[in-house]
């Protein structure tokens, strides 16, 4: 092999060694000599355990920072980075473990409780080391004495670099296994798509068990040598204190909404934020156009999924359009098709599908799946639908699992709650569909009020019915004081479904 494609040793081509890497809210800085040095170091204590190339690691805890040179650590040494959220259930950790064909298991004080019970049940584990204990024969000690060069291990562009779990909200969680390419390429457009440089300092408030803050945002950052503002989790007031002096920020959608929420939050306090990037799940147009209004920011969305990396981005420099995730980005395919697989246009919505170098390769030992999940000429069907416009910006009309079927016409969520969360009063909406006897599915709206303010369900149904067709309009408005989110704020319409599915029982 005469080009190493492995992901880190092509993220490192660029480091400058006195460069700042990271800055911690306590003050502590690391460079790039800094980031080479620990990764070298967490290279060689998983080396020294005796794993195999393509080896999976898991690791259950908290963000830290020795969780990020654990992540590096395992490219470098070419085994398969499995990050796993310190809230799932012992027995979600235990089929994950399993599936994964776990070696090696890292856990810190947050995961340890319900990770090494579940690590008991998974005979392939072969070592544990604990991720934040100090002075026992831990994995940060272990670091302490290990060398500070390691030569990065040679790999192809296919090879594996990562494997995470789809949330498993329709049946039985599938492994998603994704590429040094598919990181590398995702990297490299967002890179240029967002214009990271060295010169940008990036508010990093993600947890890093997810995608969102590991790849999207580390991935591009560490390509372009960005300073990072390493925050161990997202906190309105510190999240507002770092903001000073740097220049770009991530998060989801959630984020933007405290920060609207915090008195202090003002167009001063983020004067040098250049954009403000949100993702992982739906903006509404309410704090798109709140947020703006309070710092004159027009809020950067994109689209984008576990299985391909980010897919579209609104524009740096052009138009923002509330509620769409702009235009594609290059070296990704898009396209929406019906039910025959056939090309759509014209606002018509349909299956969003893509291809590209960013689209994982298959489903983790699930051959079936991963045919399933791909047509005719490499399209992926990512499981949304939405539609492109005369500008070639794609909106998103919900997942086809939350698709409501209801007297036999398709009603897509995302346009209902639209018309809904411009209503006064409103802070937040999902849609869903719940059994029906005459309809088959009638659909239902839970709404959250805006503090202080109150919604009246026959106002807000009588308002929709001026604005919809009557298919379409809500059988049910069901006020609610909050959504089930999960970690990462996307709304859990599953646990809805399962919550009101008798709310139409007398009629069935």
């Amino acid at each position: 092999m005469t080009d190493n494609a492995n992901l880190y040793h092509r993220l490192a081509a660029g480091f400058k060694p006195t460069a700042h890497a990271l800055e911690l809210p306590d003050g502590t800085g690391y460079t790039f000599a800094d980031v080479e040095r620990h990764s070298a170091r967490a290279a060689n204590v998983l080396s020294n355990l005796g794993l195999s190339t393509g080896d999976r690691v898991s690791v259950i805890a908290e963000k830290s920072l020795p969780y990020l040179w654990l992540y590096l650590g395992c490219l470098r040494a070419g085994f398969v980075f499995h990050p796993l959220n310190p809230g799932y259930t012992q027995t979600e950790l235990a089929f994950f473990l399993a599936n994964a064909g776990t070696r090696a298991l890292l856990y810190d004080a947050s995961g340890a409780t319900q990770a090494l019970p579940a690590a008991d049940d998974c005979p392939g584990i072969v070592h544990r080391l604990s991720l934040d204990s100090h002075g026992g024969d831990d994995f940060c000690t272990r670091m302490l004495s290990a060398p500070e060069e390691f030569a990065t291990v040679e790999m192809a562009g296919q090879d594996s670099a990562a494997l995470l779990y789809s949330s498993g909200t329709t049946g039985t969680p599938k492994g998603i296994r994704i590429t040094h390419e598919n990181l590398y390429s995702n990297a490299q457009a967002l890179r240029e798509a967002w214009e990271f440089s060295a010169d940008d300092i990036l508010v990093h408030a993600l947890p890093v068990f997810h995608v969102h803050g590991l790849f999207i945002t580390l991935g591009p950052a560490l390509l372009a040598g960005t300073t990072l503002r390493w925050l161990p989790r997202f906190n309105a007031a510190e999240v507002i204190a770092a903001m000073p002096g740097a220049t770009m920020m991530a998060g989801v959608p959630t984020y933007y909404s405290r920060l609207l929420a915090s008195d202090a939050f003002d167009a001063d306090v983020c004067a040098s934020i250049r954009v403000f990037i949100s993702g992982s799940a739906p903006l509404s147009e309410a704090v798109f156009h709140a947020f703006e209004q309070r710092t004159g920011h027009r809020i950067l969305e994109r689209y984008g999924m576990t299985e391909t990396g980010i897919l579209t981005s609104n524009p740096l420099h052009g138009e923002r359009k509330p509620s769409s995730v702009g235009p594609v980005l290059p070296g990704v395919g898009i396209r929406v098709v019906d039910d025959a697989g056939i090309a759509l246009s014209g606002d018509v919505i349909g299956a969003v599908q893509v291809r590209g170098d960013n689209v994982f390769p298959g489903y983790w030992e699930l051959p079936a799946a991963t045919d399933k999940a791909f047509s005719d000429g490499g399209w992926f069907d990512t499981g949304d639908q939405g539609y492109l416009d005369d500008d070639q910006y794609l909106f998103i009309a919900g997942r086809s699992k939350d698709m409501v079927i209801s007297g036999g016409l398709n009603v897509y969520p995302k346009e209902i709650e639209r018309d809904i969360e411009r209503m006064e009063g409103v802070a937040e909406a999902a849609v869903f569909g719940v059994p029906h006897a005459d309809f088959g599915e009638a659909v239902v709206a839970a709404v959250v009020a805006t503090a202080g303010k109150s919604v009246d369900e026959g106002a807000t149904i009588a308002a929709l019915k001026t604005t919809l067709a009557a298919f379409k309009v809500p059988k049910r408005i069901l006020l609610l004081d909050d959504l089930p989110r999960n970690t990462m704020g996307k709304v859990q319409k599953n646990k809805l479904r399962e919550r009101y599915d008798d709310l139409f029982s007398a009629a069935v």
